[in-house]
């Protein structure tokens, strides 16, 4: 894939699936800015990516946040000129019964992975459909096309952006412009060391077993590597996947099966 020429800004791209987004996009030939919260995460990836002849910038933003996001569409101008291609990856998730979730935890998820995603394809979309070509990828998961014990509100917030990504494809269908999602199962990232951490904290089962659970969960007897979920991200990007738009694509070894 040749994304030579083309301008990519990922969100949540300080770690994890994101980071390795930034990289993928990179090395394809797209200049990228990553921004998150954590500053010196991006900055040192910004940074990884300059030393190994590629073009970065790195701007922290929390995308929950309109003023925020306003300020990195206005630094993306400045490092990019234009933004060709969108990776919605920031996100968070939370597992508690339904009695537990506070209102306070249940809106932060919301804040983030929906009203996020909402803000910055709304600040970097209308261009694309002006120059009749763009690509915007929403980082959703298999909890957005299913249900677990738990995870209520992060379900329910990837459940939404499905849904958003889904009308919006159908907005800019004639526009030349892509939207879709990505529906990751477990994934190596800090997000499940997390999730394997609250298992057995609540559980007091081993560290083992509770990594097993997940383990179970695919198929294939394995967590997915943020490079997998990163390849079909860029794969998006090119344009001879004009044609994919609206579409949920699920990378979790064959354990949500269509």
């Amino acid at each position: 894939m040749d994304l030579q020429g083309k301008n990519a800004l990922v969100t949540g791209g300080g770690r994890g699936i994101g980071a390795d987004t930034v990289r993928a996009l990179a090395a394809a030939g797209a200049a990228v800015v990553a921004s998150a919260r954590s500053v010196q995460e991006i900055e040192a990836l910004a940074e990884e990516i300059r030393q190994g002849g590629g073009k970065a910038w790195a701007v922290p933003c929390d995308v929950a946040e309109p003023e925020q996001v306003d300020a990195l569409a206005e630094k993306a101008k400045q490092h990019l000129g234009q933004v060709d291609i969108l990776v919605n990856n920031a996100g968070i998730a939370a597992s508690a019964p339904l009695k537990r979730i506070a209102l306070e935890d249940w809106n932060r998820i919301f804040a983030v992975n929906v009203t996020g995603t909402f803000l910055c394809t709304q600040a970097f979309l209308p261009e694309m459909v002006k120059r009749k070509w763009g690509r915007v990828i929403n980082v959703a998961s298999i909890a957005g096309l299913t249900g677990a014990a738990y995870i209520s509100a992060y379900s329910a917030s990837k459940h939404a952006v499905i849904g958003f990504t889904r009308c919006l494809a159908a907005e800019v269908a004639p526009s030349g412009v892509t939207v879709n999602a990505v529906c990751p199962g477990y994934v190596e990232t800090g997000m499940v060391s997390e999730s394997v951490a609250r298992i057995v904290e609540k559980t007091g089962i081993s560290l083992e077993k509770a990594r097993g659970s997940i383990v179970d969960m695919n198929p294939q007897n394995r967590i997915l590597e943020p490079e997998e979920v990163s390849y079909q991200i860029v794969s998006l990007c090119d344009s001879r996947a004009r044609g994919v738009n609206g579409q949920t694509i699920v990378i979790d070894g064959g354990g949500l099966l269509s």
